[in-house]
């Protein structure tokens, strides 16, 4: 099944240090991240975030929903994109997904 977001604004994120700090810090944001990668950590992290892990063809991999801080996903065999939600969204995407873009940036 394809799911288009189309309700919150997805940014792409390139180059070392803003892949590494993702949303580290930040508080009440309204936006996701996309980026290219295959684990991450939540060390540093103000909020609870969902995670979407996916291939290169953007069908969902791996699900964390309300992901706490201080949590490590170890690199997974087969992901390409990493994909962080505020907590609050994208309840109704599935493992076996395609994420379809409607307003990414």
């Amino acid at each position: 099944m394809t799911v288009t977001i189309k309700d919150i604004e997805i940014r792409n994120v390139s180059g070392f240090l803003q892949k590494f700090l993702g949303l580290m810090f930040k508080k009440n944001f309204n936006y996701a991240l996309k980026f290219r990668c295959n684990g991450i950590h939540t060390f540093f992290m103000r909020e609870n975030i969902n995670v979407i892990l996916t291939d290169k063809n953007d069908t969902v991999l791996y699900i964390y929903r309300n992901l706490k801080k201080n949590r490590v996903i170890l690199p997974k065999k087969n992901v390409y994109y990493t994909y962080e939600f505020p907590s609050n969204t994208v309840k109704n995407i599935n493992v076996g997904d395609t994420i379809q873009k409607n307003n990414a940036i």
